[in-house]
């Protein structure tokens, strides 16, 4: 797998992506499909905030990517990070989860990071699996926080400390 910086013309690809996961699974809580408009927006921004996003290619075919966001808006979370990465749903279990969370790591403004979030809905063995694989330990599970496919669904945190100096 070749991991480059996204473009902006990569959103059509994404939102295929991602857009299986809203109209089919649990994974993802939103539950209309999002534009190629909106999925380029909300790329714009990521970028624009000088966070990390990056797509994983076989063959010039995206299969999977990865980005790193603000965990939350208050101050005194600036050096906690929402991780968020997403596959093909046909690429799942080839490895290339791992590629991406391996190059995320390599990546990652360690300076002014201390704490990676991966929020995943409850059940996702492979999601799991996969974080805990990088050292992730589940933090939280909350009981029926979200309604999709006609049911309540769970939500858990992972949280992997990755720095213990203090950034200001």
């Amino acid at each position: 797998m070749e991991i480059r910086k996204v473009t902006l013309d990569d959103a059509r690809r994404i939102c295929e992506i991602y857009n299986y996961y809203i109209e089919n699974t649990a994974v993802s809580f939103e539950t209309v499909p999002v534009s190629e408009k909106e999925m380029k927006e909300r790329i714009k921004g990521i970028i624009d905030s000088g966070f990390s996003y990056y797509v994983g290619e076989v063959e010039g075919h995206i299969v999977g990517y990865y980005y790193v966001h603000k965990w939350n808006n208050r101050c005194a979370y600036s050096s906690t990070k929402e991780v968020t990465i997403y596959l093909d749903k046909d690429q799942t279990g080839k490895g290339f989860g791992t590629m991406l969370y391996e190059h995320l790591f390599q990546n990652l403004d360690k300076e002014n990071s201390h704490v990676l979030i991966a929020g995943i809905c409850i059940p996702n063995e492979g999601s799991v699996k996969l974080h805990e694989k990088f050292g992730f330990k589940q933090a939280s599970h909350m009981k029926e926080i979200g309604w999709k496919l006609n049911q309540w669904q769970d939500v858990g945190h992972w949280q992997l400390i990755i720095n213990n100096k203090r950034t200001n």
